[in-house]
């Protein structure tokens, strides 16, 4: 089971989804109300918040995380580990009220997707790091992950794993390959094709397989590949809109192709080898969910050692063996080829774990949702979907 199996489609929380997207004014820290006391030299404690199923657990005791151990057996600093975020918009929802109204959220460090840490960050609601005290983030993070724009030089954020969204597909089933995106339409997948969603989940890919830049895309061009969804959903060619449960339809057989998750798609193929993922021609996205340190955070210092210590490339080709997400330390590689485990070694051929060059040069970052333009887009892209 994937950890990104318990997202939900966009529009959970509600409530907090309307309050960011429209940039409330009253809600935004300025940056000298974001620093709170900090008590890292004297309290070696830490509160870390993540996804379920994402992070390494022993064999033996899933109680224990080899990597959060190690940190806290070399470090003296005592980790609470909490995996209580399901959702982006739900998360956003629990924590939004003490942000909002200057007061500790409880914790220390979050993990949340790169479209929700740019509301985040837009908000002033999260402190920036100080680099300098983080010598692994500085040499090893990935290149194409440095610097988002919504977060220039990656000040306020740092990415725990990546990922793809590019189209699964079973191709014994379907008898042919797929290569772009545009052959999800033709006439023998009428029917069999799923579509993610969520709204930030899936229109980048959607509008790179009509050749835009989804660094620099527009209004015109999300309101063409609505058009385009509505009219394959009015012929039944789009067969429904999943969450992860595009994970079962395509093990099943119900769905011959999808949009998907290369994280997904690993864990599927151990299952199934004639499960392939494809970064179509025209490119795919290429995503992360970040760490970030919520403002007054207790203990700001002791979150920055983590960060760096999961930038240590042994302890990221550890965390990457289990997740099987692309690593945003890419010194990793390296670490897991000299394994003398076979199938240790193997993950670093993996090009959705590691994107070769020409696997990178079809990837893209696609620019946030703007403040302005959330309300109407998720509007429009929901009644499509029928959220």
């Amino acid at each position: 089971m994937s950890r990104r199996s318990l997202l939900r489609a966009l529009g959970a929380g509600a409530a907090g989804a309307t309050l960011a997207g429209c940039g409330v004014p009253a809600a935004f820290v300025e940056p000298g109300d974001r620093a709170g006391h900090d008590s890292s030299a004297t309290d070696h404690t830490l509160h870390f918040a993540n996804w379920p199923l994402y992070i390494d657990t022993d064999d033996d005791n899933e109680s224990k995380r080899p990597t959060l151990d190690a940190f806290s057996k070399r470090t003296g600093i005592s980790v609470t580990y909490t995996e209580e975020i399901n959702d982006n918009d739900e998360f956003f929802g629990k924590i939004s009220p003490a942000l909002m109204n200057r007061q500790q959220t409880g914790r220390d460090l979050i993990v949340i997707s790169d479209w929700m840490a740019a509301r985040f960050v837009r908000l002033g609601w999260v402190q920036e790091m100080d680099r300098a005290k983080q010598p692994n983030v500085a040499k090893y993070l990935d290149p194409q992950l440095r610097s988002p724009a919504f977060d220039e030089g990656r000040l306020h954020s740092v990415p725990w794993q990546s990922g793809i969204t590019g189209i699964a597909y079973n191709r014994k089933r379907l008898g042919r390959e797929i290569r772009s995106t545009g052959d999800l339409w033709a006439d023998d997948l009428r029917g069999r094709v799923t579509l993610l969603s969520g709204l930030d989940e899936s229109f980048a890919l959607l509008m790179q397989g009509n050749g835009v830049d989804i660094t620099r895309w527009t209004s015109d061009d999300f309101h063409e590949i609505c058009e385009q969804t509505e009219s394959r959903v009015r012929s039944k060619h789009i067969r429904r809109f999943t969450g992860n449960d595009y994970i079962k339809d395509l093990a099943t057989g119900d769905v011959l192709a999808c949009q998907a998750y290369s994280g997904d798609v690993i864990q599927l193929q151990a299952d199934n080898p004639d499960i392939e993922f494809v970064v179509p021609e025209e490119g795919a996205e290429l995503w992360a969910e970040s760490l970030m340190i919520p403002n007054l955070a207790r203990h700001k210092r002791n979150a920055e050692r983590l960060i760096d210590h999961y930038y240590d490339p042994e302890i990221a080709a550890e965390l990457a063996t289990w997740v099987n997400y692309v690593c945003p330390v890419p010194a990793a590689r390296d670490i897991l080829a000299s394994s003398k485990d076979e199938e240790t070694a193997a993950l670093a051929e993996d090009p959705l774990i590691f994107p070769d060059d020409t696997m990178r040069q079809r990837l893209a970052i696609a620019r946030d949702i703007t403040s302005e333009e959330r309300t109407d887009f998720a509007k429009k892209w929901n009644s499509i979907v029928g959220l």
